[in-house]
């Protein structure tokens, strides 16, 4: 797939695979992804963390094993936060979902695989429509991949994230009675989710716009005020990488819209 769009901060993020092994814990709060013992693996993350995402990408896929865990997230946050073609988007999407469907299959222990599967099926269900991506059944699997998750590594922060995400999504779309009933999606569980992932990454600036957006889907403005403060206190972090950065910035995007 060629021309991706450049990180628009290159060179403000620089890292080796010291540095990575350095900042592991910090930077993988939110994934739980263990450190790799692959030098390889190493240097793609570094690409990754440095905000090199089609090399990150290429390499991770290259090395296979352990380095598509890299390739997956490469994918995705490249997808989410700086594709502009929608048709392009989609298709990183369908391509991680695939990829680690296809892990799943060959490990159904893989968190990273399992993970990956559930949130590029979570945004490609945005890009075609919640509604429309529940109908085709798309739903339960991102549910059931994330609770999967979450059973296998409790402390995986992103995944209580994105689960917390789900219920309140499939509330907003199609209500409380029949997203309980038909989807399992209950308001207080994703909440909870949200905010037990901010415990588990309390510097995690997209748990925090998540959490800000399911307050306004499920209790809508009454929440206005809190949620600004929320936006605020992630557009007001600190960002150690590159993906964090792209996180900061959509806040603030939130607070200007």
């Amino acid at each position: 797939m060629a021309n991706w769009t450049a990180f628009p901060y290159a060179g403000e993020y620089v890292f080796d695979a010291a540095s990575v092994k350095k900042y592991w814990a910090r930077l993988h709060a939110g994934d739980a992804e263990p450190l790799p013992t692959d030098a390889r693996v190493l240097q793609a993350w570094a690409l990754f963390h440095s905000g090199e995402f089609k090399k990150a990408m290429d390499l991770g896929l290259k090395i296979g094993g352990a380095g598509l865990a890299v390739a997956n997230k490469s994918a995705c946050v490249y997808a989410t936060y700086l594709e502009k073609q929608e048709k392009t988007r989609l298709d990183l999407y369908q391509e991680v979902a695939q990829r680690a469907a296809a892990q799943v299959q060959e490990d159904p222990q893989d968190v990273s695989a399992l993970y990956w599967h559930a949130y590029a099926l979570g945004r490609y269900s945005q890009g075609i429509s919640v509604a429309k991506a529940l109908a085709q059944g798309l739903g339960s699997k991102v549910k059931g991949s994330l609770e999967n998750v979450i059973r296998l590594q409790p402390k995986h922060a992103d995944a209580h994230i994105a689960l917390g995400a789900f219920h309140a999504e499939v509330i907003d779309k199609v209500g409380s009675l029949i997203g309980g009933m038909t989807y399992g999606a209950k308001k207080d569980t994703g909440l909870a989710l949200l905010q037990q992932a901010l415990k588990l990454n309390f510097e995690s600036a997209i748990g925090m716009i998540e959490y800000a957006n399911a307050m306004l889907m499920l209790e809508g403005d009454r929440m206005m005020k809190e949620a600004t403060r929320l936006y605020q206190q992630a557009a007001t972090a600190k960002a150690l990488d590159a993906m964090e950065r792209l996180d900061i910035e959509m806040a603030k995007g939130e607070l200007e819209d």
